[in-house]
């Protein structure tokens, strides 16, 4: 199901119930089409999440952590001058749309009460958030700028009078008639789905299935259907669905035909939301601000690919080296033998047994020159397989380096990715934009969770994280898990003496947070913190060890969520 004008009403009121008369405390901006209001309201904070994101875009309480920008944008300035401290007084769905009114009082510079409205408009790609003067009627600002030019409609700019969007003709089911529905029920051709949107305003397709499908079952009954539909959905049992497609809805929608253990319900509709919309929006947030580390990581990653291929060759052809020596012998023995300006020469090879070698020869070159020649070839490939098998090593060991990093960004949030930015500032990958550090700004911190029996594991989430979880956190006796040859995350157990229960439990997390979370039988090692150590010189994250025992695990990611603390 779709944010749509049921859910947006049902929305409305659950908010209402828990903020109106609330304060505003603090305003963060920390994606480009995201707000957060914190709202102190009842005795507690509550953030208030407002995103005009193209595909995720809601409203609702959020209990997910974001990282403030160090540089706040325009927008979220604007918000502060007319917003902080501001009560909230009233929030309004504009008919059964998808279009949201907080209404806040403030009093301004002067000490006049003032009326400002953030209006929400929830529609997809054109979705946004803007600041409105209530009394004027004139856009304060807006998250997105948008002229004349792109659309003939209206301008959302500061200073351009508000036009809201084009209103629809069909009823709005929340506040029609009994005889309007009823008018409208009966003269439908085919009562389907698609039949109710086009009478009735701020269905989705799901919700118009389901109330087309509830219909159809008693359709001497549409009224008491119809308003047992709209009871139902005024005491919402919201409900995550997880079968061949995932999706929310705010009641059990029958039609889908899902299985019990498909459902999952939460105590509201925010709850629903955030379990709904976590992973897919901090996903989408690590590509959008990764992005960048991202092509650069692949493009280190290709180029260390053909340098290993470049090197591997050489190496291929160093054990050929003799063979250009045997050449250079042959020449400068039968010199006389071989005549001027040929291309090559067939010789009786000393080195075996007198068998004809054909050996090539530069045209332009006389013997003795040519001789040297392949002296030269021979003594380059001699000095070249000295170096090369280290050149080698040191290859693989880069490429290594780059997967994990690729793996991390995979499994990172957007709160980790400016460390992996540092870390891959520090190790010469991208250059240093000049921004000094804030003293106050808090690093990540590894993941925690707790075992069925009760015990600490922590988890690293970037290589910097591992190098101070595993060399400096963690002590000398606790045990310690890792995805054998495979990147992946370091993985502690805070104990000395760990059941086999949690060992196993730490071992699946292990398997989840590495490049094959999703394989079947991923080998995990586990060891001792006391038999770890890391070269000198090594890359962050890089640790060797002995004494492990390997584990072969299949990861579920259901398993790892009831264990995170």
């Amino acid at each position: 199901m779709s944010f749509d004008g049921v859910f947006t009403h049902l929305m409305v009121k659950e908010l209402s119930e828990e903020l109106i008369h609330g304060r505003i405390n603090k305003i963060q901006q920390p994606y480009e089409n995201e707000i957060v209001l914190i709202i102190r309201s009842k005795g507690q904070n509550h953030k208030l999440l407002l995103s005009a994101h193209p595909s995720y875009a809601r409203v609702q309480r959020t209990t997910m952590n974001y990282f403030n920008p160090e540089t706040p944008p325009n927008f979220v300035m604007m918000l502060r001058k007319y917003l902080d401290g501001a009560i909230l007084e009233q929030i309004d769905q504009v008919d059964n749309d998808r279009v949201l009114h907080f209404t806040f009082k403030k009093r301004d510079e002067l000490g006049d009460l003032q009326q400002i409205v953030l209006v929400v408009e929830l529609m997809g790609r054109h979705s946004t958030v803007l600041l409105l003067n209530k009394d004027t009627g004139k856009i304060l600002d807006a998250i997105k700028h948008i002229g004349s030019a792109h659309n003939t409609y209206r301008s959302l700019l500061p200073g351009a009078e508000y036009i809201a969007p084009p209103k629809q003709t069909t009823l709005n089911p929340f506040t029609a008639s009994d005889t309007q529905v009823f008018e409208k029920l009966s003269t439908l051709a085919e009562l389907t789905g698609k039949a109710l949107q086009q009478q009735f305003q701020g269905l989705g397709k799901d919700t118009a299935d389901e109330l087309a499908d509830r219909l159809n079952q008693k359709p001497n009954e549409k009224l008491p259907v119809w308003h047992d539909f709209f009871k139902e959905l005024q005491q919402p049992t919201p409900t995550y669905v997880k079968a061949q497609k995932e999706f929310f809805t705010p009641i059990h929608y029958q039609s889908l035909e899902i299985t019990a253990d498909e459902i999952t319900t939460y105590p509201s509709l925010s709850a629903l939301l955030d379990a709904f919309y976590h992973e897919k929006a901090e996903r989408d947030r690590v590509k959008q601000q990764g992005s960048e580390l991202l092509k650069k990581v692949e493009n280190e990653y290709k180029r260390n690919q053909l340098k290993l291929k470049k090197r591997q060759q050489t190496l291929a052809d160093s054990e050929n080296a003799e063979e250009f020596r045997q050449k250079g012998e042959l020449l400068t023995t039968f010199m006389a033998q071989v005549p001027r300006g040929v291309s090559s020469v067939e010789l009786n090879n000393y080195y075996d047994e007198n068998r004809p070698l054909v050996i090539k020869l530069d045209p332009a070159l006389t013997t003795n020159q040519n001789a040297q020649k392949y002296f030269q070839r021979y003594q380059k490939l001699r000095n070249a397989v000295k170096l090369v098998g280290e050149q080698i090593r040191e290859t693989k060991e880069e490429l290594a380096y780059l997967e994990s990093i690729l793996s991390q960004l995979e499994l990172a949030g957007p709160m980790d990715i400016h460390l992996i930015r540092e870390e891959l500032v520090e190790q010469g990958y991208l250059k240093n934009r000049g921004t000094k550090k804030r003293k106050t700004e808090k690093k990540s911190q590894p993941e925690t969770f707790i075992s069925s029996d009760g015990t600490d594991i922590l988890v690293g989430k970037n290589n910097l994280q591992n190098d101070q979880l595993t060399l400096r956190t963690a002590r000398k006796t606790d045990y310690w898990l890792h995805a054998k040859d495979i990147p992946g995350s370091h993985v502690i157990i805070r104990s000395s003496d760990p059941s086999e229960a949690t060992i196993l439990e730490a071992a699946e997390i292990a398997a989840y947070y590495s490049k094959y979370r999703h394989s079947a039988q991923v080998p995990v090692d586990l060891v001792q913190v006391k038999h770890i150590r890391k070269p000198n010189g090594a890359k962050p994250g890089y640790v060797i060890y002995e004494n492990q025992t390997t584990y072969y695990i299949t990861p579920h990611e259901e398993n790892i969520l009831k264990l995170k603390k």
